[in-house]
């Protein structure tokens, strides 16, 4: 027993991971550049990206890490961007309502979780659509956030186009960054392991002493947050908002697609999927429903022929996490023998 134990050490972290965070670091100081530098149609593509990472993160969050499976997450994105607008009718500068209704949508998923986490498996993601329902139609019934036609945020009509869009595309950035740190470090603590527990068996989990209720809460209301952000940064972006579209199931699917496609329950699956969700839209979004229905089928297919995503193509052939939130068993003497542990 001992001659197979020693020499075997645990690590958090490996040379590749070293040099990646190194980089990431690097890239986010060059994205912040990026207003100076390029056109403002880069700018605001760009912003569109983040976005589409915030949700996708958000998403593998819950389900990959947390084993809650929502298809109700665009109830905060909607809340987000009419807690937008609600904030400056009310005179509060833009950026600052941003910044105040992505806290009011931890707030609401905080009051919410106290009957949507009462629900599990199926009931749970077809409680959480309705929800976000029932938030669709209440917007649609007032008019003074437009009802069912929509609304413009006019704070930002103050901002020269270019500033707006530089300011607008800063935000975003600093809280993709922001959220992503705050996942890591939650997946790189002991809450990672607990997380990963409730979601293959709740039940056993709190058996052996995982306090199940706290984690779920902790990990919807960040989810809740996160998506309440990205829905009041895609008003910022864009400038219009209709409920039929900002509450709409297909954000879901968006989210469902990008993390499927990655890697669910991977670090580094989702930011994947989000580069190649981003690069399919560009593509073919002006095909209406062909669209969506090519977005199913390849969803689809992932799910079928390659459940854990792109990542896994290359983190099964080259032995790598670069963003790593599990432990790896290596041995010193052995080095090309070593396993990992999620």
């Amino acid at each position: 027993m001992t001659s197979i134990s020693v020499g075997w050490v645990i690590r958090r972290s490996t040379r590749a991971s070293r040099i990646a965070c190194g980089g990431a670091l690097v890239l986010v100081l060059a994205l912040f550049a990026v207003p100076l530098v390029m056109t403002a149609n880069v700018v605001q593509q760009l912003t569109s990206l983040f976005i589409f990472l915030i949700l996708a993160v958000m998403w593998n969050a819950l389900a990959g890490y947390g084993g809650l499976v929502s298809v109700g997450q665009q109830a905060y994105i909607g809340f987000g961007a009419y807690g937008t607008i609600f904030l400056t009718q009310q005179g509060i500068p833009a950026y600052l309502a941003v910044a105040l209704s992505t806290l009011a949508a931890g707030v609401l998923a905080a009051l919410l979780s106290l009957l949507v986490l009462r629900l599990r498996g199926s009931q749970f993601a077809i409680g959480t659509w309705v929800v976000a329902e029932v938030l669709g139609l209440l917007v649609i019934l007032d008019q003074s956030l437009g009802g069912g036609t929509g609304v413009s945020i006019r704070n930002l009509n103050t901002y020269a186009p270019n500033l707006r869009r530089a300011y607008t595309y800063w935000m975003t950035l600093g809280v993709t960054v922001i959220l992503l740190a705050l996942v890591f470090l939650l997946l790189r603590r002991r809450t990672g392991a607990a997380l990963q527990a409730i979601r293959d068996d709740e039940d056993a989990a709190a058996s052996i002493g995982v306090r199940v209720r706290p984690l779920k809460f902790t990990l919807y209301v960040l989810a809740g947050l996160g998506c309440g952000a990205a829905g009041a940064l895609t008003l910022t972006n864009s400038l219009f908002v209709q409920p039929q579209s900002i509450f709409g199931v297909q954000y879901s699917a968006y989210m469902i697609f990008m993390v499927l496609v990655g890697g669910l329950g991977t670090f580094e699956g989702p930011i994947i999927g989000a580069v190649v969700f981003f690069v399919i839209q560009n593509q073919f979004a002006d095909q209406g429903a062909w669209y969506l229905i090519g977005l199913g089928l390849v969803a689809a297919g992932f799910a079928l022929f390659l459940p854990r995503g792109l990542w896994s193509l290359a983190s099964d052939r080259l032995n790598v996490q670069f963003l790593p939130v599990g432990y790896r068993l290596v041995s010193p003497e052995l080095p090309s023998r070593r396993r990992t542990k999620k």
